[in-house]
């Protein structure tokens, strides 16, 4: 076999630009498939960490009637949906994947919220959350304080603000200590907060900011014990679970879903996680469903690539004539002559292949650049083009091989 090896470079050695010219189809068409699989795979990388987040993991599970989520402050309080007890609480911390928990009221578009004269423009969102959120959900306290538990013992009417409503509010000027007009309720500002995780999608087109972007309304968060001094009593709650890893998140939300459907007694209201995986997946199909027919344009000329070793191998095999009449003269078997001309044909096309490899992760990167779209190499990509490469090879070097292995040696030995 080694021979054999090297007596194919030697041949591919001493025919430089004929084998050049051979393995170009191999090197064109690997090339495109690394290309176009590294910026697909790029692409979906992108989506997904678009409308997941950056290292978040974090699901929301919200109750749903029917296929709309259900709004108490327009539908009233439920009365088949229980408030969350602590035991179904430790049920769902025991879920397997999920790291923390929280237990959440909100308004997502609320009104009526002033400091002194000025208003929340657009209607800011306000929260009523209980101890976990902050941890769950990635906040941290910028400055102020965050809740305490006398802040919740005592129904305290405090509130925590973000940058947003801060800048909209009071227009830069220092929220802590400040009153707030929440509902004709008076709340004092006692934290501003913001994420931990500073993320923001990359937007490339308009159908990326539509898909992305959110309203950019003011946050406002208040202890969940005095969400009835503003709103009503007994809201049911929606749930904000933190999974281990990005991957477990739609598990781990439907099985919390499950948990917290199991206490509701009515058919049409019900929790439901946002699978923001499912949407991801979605988008990715969409944006790969072109892509795939590039994948099999580029494959055609393997195609012709494997069609030119064929033909060079089969001149090679009228060249060197002789040659293997000589050696089935002095002994050769069949399998070794046969052995010999694969070899060669293997060992262009897999060299063209390691070229087309090199020349696509560099088309990658350069596309990248031009056009401003993500790549990432995929390493079974390349794994997959060095083989197939390698069976192109031996496929189309099968019938000169062959034939090589089926010369007479006499006729072989006159041949001029």
């Amino acid at each position: 076999m080694l021979e054999n090896i090297r007596l194919s470079f030697q041949g591919i050695w001493s025919h430089k630009m004929r084998s050049f010219l051979t393995m170009l189809g191999i090197i064109i068409g690997i090339a495109a498939i690394i290309a176009i699989v590294s910026t697909i795979k790029g692409t979906n990388e992108q989506i997904k960490q678009n409308l997941v987040g950056s290292g978040n993991n974090t699901v929301e599970v919200r109750l749903y009637q029917n296929d709309y989520q259900y709004q108490p402050e327009y539908e009233g309080v439920p009365s088949t949906v229980p408030l969350v007890s602590e035991e179904t609480m430790e049920d769902i911390r025991q879920v397997e994947n999920v790291e923390s928990a929280s237990l959440y009221l909100s308004r997502e578009h609320a009104d009526n919220i002033f400091y002194n004269n000025t208003s929340l423009l657009g209607g800011g969102k306000v929260f009523g959350i209980d101890g976990d959120y902050f941890s769950t959900c990635g906040y941290v306290i910028k400055s102020g304080r965050g809740f305490t538990d006398k802040d919740y013992s005592q129904f305290r009417k405090v509130a925590i603000i973000d940058q947003t409503t801060a800048d909209s509010l009071l227009s830069g000027a220092s929220p802590i200590g400040k009153t707030l007009e929440i509902q004709g309720e008076p709340f004092t500002i006692v934290g501003l907060c913001e994420k931990s995780n500073a993320f923001r999608p990359v937007i490339n087109s308009i159908d990326d900011y539509y898909n992305f972007m959110t309203d950019s309304s003011g946050t406002i968060f208040l202890p969940d014990a005095a969400w009835p001094i503003i709103y009503n009593y007994d809201e049911p709650q929606s749930l904000v679970i933190r999974a281990s890893s990005t991957d477990d998140m739609t598990s781990a939300g439907r099985q919390c879903a499950d948990i917290l459907n199991s206490h509701i007694t009515s058919g049409e209201i019900k929790y439901k996680a946002s699978d923001l995986l499912e949407q991801a997946k979605q988008l990715q199909e969409l944006s790969s469903a072109t892509n795939q027919q590039l994948i099999w344009i580029a494959s055609i000329s393997l195609l012709v690539g494997g069609i030119g070793v064929m033909n060079i191998m089969l001149v090679s095999v009228t060249e060197r004539t002789k040659e293997i009449g000589l050696k089935k003269a002095i002994g050769a078997k069949k399998s070794r002559i046969l052995g010999q001309f694969l070899t060669e044909a293997a060992a262009l096309t897999s060299l063209g292949g390691i070229i087309g490899i090199v020349a696509g992760i560099v088309l990658a990167k350069v596309i990248s650049r031009i056009s401003s779209t993500p790549s990432a190499i995929s390493v079974p990509a390349i794994l997959f083009s060095v083989i197939f490469s390698m069976v192109i090879g031996i496929i189309f070097g099968l019938l000169p091989s062959v034939k090589a292995a089926n010369l007479n040696p006499i006729d072989a030995l006159r041949h001029e």
